[in-house]
């Protein structure tokens, strides 16, 4: 199958999940529950998951799937040339307590390279879209990152992990970039952040996150323009587009100024921790 047909049938199966989460959200028919300790999860996430598997089963069922509700394990990305990387609600804090950035994420990858990215936000009527040489799309117009040239006229996204413990030391990042930038966001959804950096409507963003959330995001943002890297060489085992430790992703006239103070910022912070010792 060609990739436009492939990335037809990824929008297509992105739309119809997408309207199981809004009829679920305005039924409220879904329970809550925690997974990994403090990381939430619903009923509609896995039911959209399982929505979605179905669908890729019907139509590409020699390729292999990893989702983060239903097919989590990691190692498919190292033992598999074709991969579906699913997010069936990303942004499921925000589903639940009824904020827009919510959103379904769909990539295929093959021999390690991203080749198609979905992200269809369905409150707010949005569907981001990629292929991999070819452009990037919002509601089928083409989309262009941002030209920001100077970090302090720039406004940079991030997020946080789930565990409490593990904020601390993200902290002094924080600071560092919200001394020199312009403002900083936080909206709950790494797959909808990527897609505002594709589209101007954030210059920046940087977090560690799971394959899942990321994949078909940083298609889109690349595509779009945005530079995409990550602040530490990436282990050999997994592909680096398909690594999401450390991603940093922003306009190209800004993106080295804020690796830098990123870089820097992780430094400082080691040197305390030394000192203190």
């Amino acid at each position: 199958m060609e990739p436009s047909q492939r990335l037809a049938e990824a929008e297509r199966i992105a739309r119809l999940a997408g309207e199981r989460i809004v009829a679920a959200r305005e039924s409220q028919a879904f329970q809550q529950r925690y997974k990994s300790g403090d990381e939430l999860v619903t009923d509609a996430d896995v039911e959209i998951d399982r929505l979605i598997a179905s669908e890729l089963d019907a139509h590409f069922q020699d390729d292999a799937r990893l989702t983060e509700e239903i097919s989590p394990d990691r190692d498919v990305l190292e033992d598999n040339d074709a991969v579906w990387i699913v997010d069936p609600i990303d942004g499921t804090v925000n589903f639940a307590y009824g904020h827009p950035h919510v959103a379904v994420s769909i990539a295929w990858a093959s021999e390690g390279k991203l080749r198609l990215g979905v992200v269809h936000a369905p409150f707010l009527g949005e569907t981001f879209t990629a292929l991999r040489g070819e452009g990037a799309w919002l509601n089928g117009e083409p989309i262009q990152a941002s030209d920001a040239s100077e970090l302090s006229r720039s406004l940079v996204a991030t997020g946080f992990p789930y565990r409490r413990d593990a904020r601390a030391p993200l902290f002094r990042r924080l600071a560092a970039v919200l001394t020199c930038c312009r403002d900083i966001r936080r909206n709950g959804s790494a797959a909808l952040d990527l897609c505002h950096v594709a589209c101007g409507r954030l210059d920046a963003y940087y977090e560690s996150v799971s394959p899942w959330d990321f994949a078909a995001g940083l298609l889109i943002a690349r595509e779009a323009g945005a530079k995409t890297g990550h602040l530490y060489q990436c282990p050999d085992r997994i592909p680096p587009e398909l690594y999401g430790e450390n991603i940093l992703v922003g306009a190209p006239g800004i993106y080295g100024t804020l690796r830098d103070i990123l870089l820097k910022a992780d430094d400082d912070r080691l040197e305390e921790i030394e000192a203190q010792n």
